[in-house]
């Protein structure tokens, strides 16, 4: 049946709404898409739905040329699964938890890997069951801290989430690369650019983890990539460390004078202005070495300090912190910490003193101290003496001072070093689209998912994790598709192949409009037709440029000559033709 615009569920808006701050916000508010409900939380109306149930439908028809099968769990679920997986508390304050009258304590549903692994043991005990991979595409819940973007960071938003099951390693080799091709052919119908970059295994480990992102100047990731290959998140980036240099001959350490030189840049400054001057010129941020106390608080409550020595060139960068030291939570020290720890002198921390060592291993604090992988073995370096307003000069690693570790927590630059050899690295930003995970066997072993083999023995199944979100990728589909008029959807996901537009007084053009919709309607096309008498002209175009269907047929003048306007939006172009032809042109 062709979808009437006189009854159709729609209202748009001329003015931007006043949250919105990305373009597909605006733009889907203001066509009557989404409307919001609460911070994060939208209403989906009839064109919405149109669009997300055409990327559903290129999805499902991807996860079925894999050999995946659909299901679909509940989103409020009990506290037990996740309990017995560590979830229940690892997630924190980013899951939203409820009890039913009973005081039973349910969440509502982040993700689902508990869930897709009770049920495959449930039902299956053998290997020869396997290989298996299920999907779901399901809405989920995160307590965001600031939701922001419209549909691109929100509270509420649909994935679809898939988990491969195999009895062997090699097994799960193969069902992970079903996946990612699948992956590779879902963007490249949605007309999306991506770029599959390494990223972090987290707390599960697992053998391989990629994101693919789509690079865009809003999105919230930092990758890294090199001209001849390399890519991955800032967080799975890994430093090349320097060879280790011979320190036998170089001079002690010196304690010197350093009033008012709490920061880096005014330790350099009296560096150069009271130090014997270097051989290769002006001492620079990258000889000191800098000492940052950061706060970790553990799952059971507990806080605890550490102290982190990295080249003072380079700043702490929050999310590799944040992945270093999961599942504790980090922050920087506070002036409380530093008033319990007397031995850390704020601003003149370093890790060795003239009366010993003060961080690393051994020391006299008791917190740990940990490295920067550039900071090797006879490094020399200007830090601080733990004396106020004293830094020392020539501090060598592995000679004056030692640590309990390295940690990657440093800011990526470009220019860097990509850790295969392929070149220096530059940085772009990005949005997760899609995370191919090979999980490995953290849930099956947690929640005893065990099958037999070949020998009549129990093995523990090895698991893939595949995610992709959906109405995050709707989002962006609109971010890259519109002009200053309004959104211009590609055809594989228009809510409409064609949009109709009957202008005039004349009832001859709202007769041959509606028997052409028809027309197109009965060749398969789904068809939206703009038939609101007494209308202007200009409002319908506003709408129609707004809405964003590509292709749009206007009947107006010439309809009394049997002549009709096609309008592509996409280009820009508009043809006057006969009906017949403008008809053919359509269905062809």
């Amino acid at each position: 049946m062709v979808t009437r615009l006189s009854n159709f569920f729609l209202r748009t808006l001329r003015e931007d709404p006043s949250d919105a701050e990305v373009t597909s916000h605006r733009l889907l508010v203001r066509a009557g898409y989404i409307r919001r409900n609460a911070p994060g939380i939208f209403a989906w109306l009839p064109l919405g739905l149109r669009v997300k149930a055409k990327i559903e439908a290129i999805i499902r028809e991807e996860m079925a040329n894999a050999g995946a099968f659909e299901v679909h769990f509940p989103a409020l679920l009990p506290r037990d699964p996740y309990e017995a997986s560590g979830r229940w508390e690892s997630y924190g304050d980013g899951i939203f938890r409820l009890q039913d009258r009973k005081g039973a304590d349910y969440l509502l549903a982040p993700t689902h890997e508990e869930m897709f692994t009770l049920l495959v043991k449930d039902l299956y005990a053998s290997y020869k069951d396997l290989p298996l991979t299920i999907y779901q595409i399901q809405d989920k819940y995160r307590d965001e801290a600031r939701p922001r973007a419209g549909l691109l960071r929100g509270r509420e938003f649909t994935m679809k989430d898939a988990y491969s099951f195999d009895a062997t390693d090699a097994g799960l080799d193969a069902s992970y690369q079903a996946q990612r091709d699948a992956y590779e052919r879902i963007f490249t119908r949605l007309g999306m650019e991506y770029v599959i970059v390494a990223a972090d295994n987290g707390l599960m480990g697992g053998a391989r983890s990629e994101e693919f992102l789509h690079p865009t100047p809003i999105g919230e990731d930092t990758f890294v990539r090199s001209a001849n290959g390399y890519a991955a998140n800032v967080e799975a980036f890994t430093t090349v460390v320097p060879a280790a240099v011979p320190f036998d001959g170089l001079p002690e350490a010196v304690v010197f004078d350093s009033p008012d030189t709490p920061t880096i840049d005014t330790l350099v400054a009296h560096s150069n202005a009271v130090l014997p001057a270097k051989d290769s010129g002006e001492y620079t941020a990258a000889d000191t070495l800098k000492n940052v106390v950061l706060a970790l608080t553990h799952l059971d409550g507990s806080r605890e300090l550490v102290v982190v020595g990295l080249p003072g060139d380079r700043d702490v960068d929050d999310k590799r912190a944040e992945v270093a030291f999961a599942p504790a939570a980090v922050e920087a020290a506070t002036p409380e910490d530093f008033e319990k720890n007397p031995l850390l002198v704020k601003g003149y921390i370093g890790p060795w003193s003239p009366t010993g060592a003060v961080l690393g291993e051994e020391s006299a604090t008791g917190i740990r101290y940990l490295l920067d992988p550039r900071v090797v073995d006879g490094s020399g370096w200007i830090t601080g003496a733990n004396i106020d307003q004293k830094h020392v000069h020539g501090l060598v690693a592995g000679r004056d001072f030692a640590s309990d570790g390295t940690v990657e927590i440093a800011t990526v630059r470009a220019g860097d070093p990509a850790p295969d050899g392929s070149g220096p690295v530059e940085l772009a930003r990005g949005m997760e689209i899609g995370h191919v995970f090979q999980l490995g066997r953290f849930f099956a072993e947690t929640l005893g998912l065990k099958v037999l083999d070949e020998n009549g023995k129990l093995v523990t199944v090895t698991m893939g994790s595949y995610g992709i979100g959906v109405t995050r990728i709707l989002a962006i589909i609109a971010e890259l598709n519109n002009d200053d008029k309004g959104l211009i959807w590609p055809e594989s996901v228009a809510p409409f192949d064609v949009h109709v537009v009957a202008t005039g007084r004349d009832q001859a053009a709202f007769d041959l409009a509606a028997s052409v919709s028809q027309e197109l309607q009965d060749a398969g096309l789904d068809v939206l037709y703009d038939d609101r008498p007494k209308v202007s002209p200009g409002v319908k175009f506003g709408d129609a440029e707004l809405v964003g269907v590509p292709r749009i047929l206007i009947v107006g003048r010439g309809a009394a000559d049997g002549e009709v306007e096609l309008w592509d939006r996409r280009t820009g172009d508009r043809e006057v033709l006969p009906v017949a032809d403008a008809v053919a042109r359509m269905r062809g």
